[in-house]
């Protein structure tokens, strides 16, 4: 029981982008279009790109590649603002939308 706030556990202030909402982030028709859920993302080194994945095989990228703005990838899935401090030069995967992200550094 909480008694004049003592007890309460606080509550995490909400991960932001650095980046403006209306940048713009690469994803694909899988992820926009068919509403698959994202579960791989990268923040790439050379040029600090944000990328969404679904687990859909990339055979030709360049038919189901889109650019939208950041906050439109929000919007489909706020989960993805855990990653929004992930360092360029990284990538996040997840089995499932209800897995933690796990976050490894990218091979160069």
């Amino acid at each position: 029981m909480a008694l004049f706030g003592f007890g309460k556990k606080k509550a995490q202030p909400a991960k932001r982008f650095e980046e403006p909402l209306h940048s713009a982030v690469f994803t694909t028709s899988f992820v926009l279009e068919e509403k698959k859920p994202i579960t791989h993302v990268s923040h790439d080194a050379d040029d600090g790109a944000w990328q969404f994945f679904s687990d859909d095989e990339l055979e030709d990228f360049e038919s189901v590649a889109r650019v939208v703005g950041l906050g439109e990838i929000i919007k489909l899935d706020d989960s993805i603002l855990a990653l929004a401090d992930m360092p360029a030069g990284y990538f996040a995967y997840r089995a499932r939308v209800k897995d933690k992200w796990i976050i490894q550094k990218q091979e160069e």
